[in-house]
């Protein structure tokens, strides 16, 4: 896996904190820091998602990206899945996350709690590579409701 990421630089009369990765696979990604009212020069504009929360998204999309294959694996009729993550961070450098909630939201006709809940455990136990790695520092739990639509 390989990603390139450049520095966007100066915009206007602002240094400018954003980002653009190149990923692997071709497509692109832009992140920006927040801004710093104490020192404009070193914070960035708001225009794209911070690189951390990038990195909360995808660790949602990777567990997500698990739960929905595996209940289809089993023959379950899901519609929908959505995932809420929530992040504690240190409050000292380096500020890694300490405790992840995610909660999830399956939708779809019939599909078992009991089967929502082994898809979410094999996803944190097995297969999800982001959601392993934060455990390493952050205590993650999840929670889950299902829809019958």
């Amino acid at each position: 896996m390989e990603c390139t990421v450049n520095w966007t630089g100066a915009i206007g009369t602002r240094s400018g904190m954003g980002f653009v990765a190149e990923t692997g696979s071709g497509h692109t990604l832009v992140m920006d820091g927040a801004p710093d009212a104490a020192k404009p020069e070193n914070g960035g504009l708001n225009l794209a998602p911070r690189p951390l929360e990038t990195l909360l998204a995808g660790t949602g999309g990777c567990t997500a990206y698990d739960v929905v294959l595996i209940l289809k694996r089993g023959r379950h009729d899901v519609r929908g899945c959505t995932v809420k993550l929530k992040a504690e961070r240190a409050e000292t450098d380096p500020k890694v996350f300490t405790s992840i909630n995610m909660h999830f939201t399956v939708s779809g006709k019939g599909v078992p709690a009991a089967a929502v809940d082994r898809a979410i455990a094999m996803s944190h136990d097995k297969y999800c590579s982001a959601s392993v790695m934060l455990g390493k520092t952050a205590a993650i739990s999840t929670s889950f409701e299902v829809l019958e639509i």
